[in-house]
């Protein structure tokens, strides 16, 4: 976001001549991203990970109520619902905490505090899905369980007090790995309900 593109502007910049309006610079530069990103989804190129269509429609069947909390803009929160699961999946989600709704961004617990307090929960009725160091410091920062899948960026990060760390979700002929934490799958290949229920149970004290 806005803050990666100022830190690497004021500590990876060596031989740079930082322009005089680089405040107004930087925020164009990130509508551009966003511009390219979404005209990416548009053509399909960035699809879901696996498994996580399965167990967002298996969470809608059993009434779950669903939440989400990022740092990215609202404008690509509906971009990536829109061209993945279609237009409706944004009604999905009872709260979309996204952008600059809170002023402190994660690692802070804001943005999950905010939700929370928006839907009217307890952290230990809910569960979190992070993929990164900074994701899990605020889910835990707001106290919630936090499950975790890497990705190529993140596979490095500090991950010792999720539930569980997979290397993804898992779909059929496609299983997840666990990487760290214990769980029993009893035979399945992928991430489904139950098996967030029995690590939310894990959690609890």
């Amino acid at each position: 976001g806005k803050e990666r593109m100022k830190y690497f502007v004021d500590n990876f910049s060596a031989g740079y001549t930082i322009p005089e309006d680089i405040e107004t610079l930087i925020p164009e530069l990130h509508q551009a991203k966003t511009r390219h990103y979404t005209e990416l989804l548009s053509t399909g190129a960035i699809p879901l990970r696996p498994g996580v269509e399965h167990l967002i429609n298996e969470a809608r069947e059993r009434k779950y109520r669903l939440a989400i909390a990022t740092t990215t803009t609202p404008e690509n929160v509906t971009a990536l619902l829109t061209h993945t699961l279609g237009e409706e999946s944004i009604e999905w989600f009872e709260v979309i905490a996204a952008g600059d709704i809170v002023p402190a961004k994660k690692p802070a617990a804001d943005i999950y505090t905010y939700a929370l307090d928006e839907m009217k929960l307890s952290p230990k009725d809910c569960i979190a899905f992070e993929d990164s160091e900074n994701g899990i410091k605020s889910s835990l920062g707001a106290d919630l369980a936090t499950i975790i899948t890497i990705n190529d960026y993140t596979r490095d990060h500090d991950f010792s007090d999720a539930v569980i760390v997979l290397d993804q979700m898992g779909e059929a002929g496609n299983p997840f790995t666990v990487l760290a934490g214990s769980l029993d799958t009893d035979g399945g290949e992928y991430l489904n309900c139950d098996l967030v229920e029995k690590l939310h149970q894990q959690s609890l004290p």
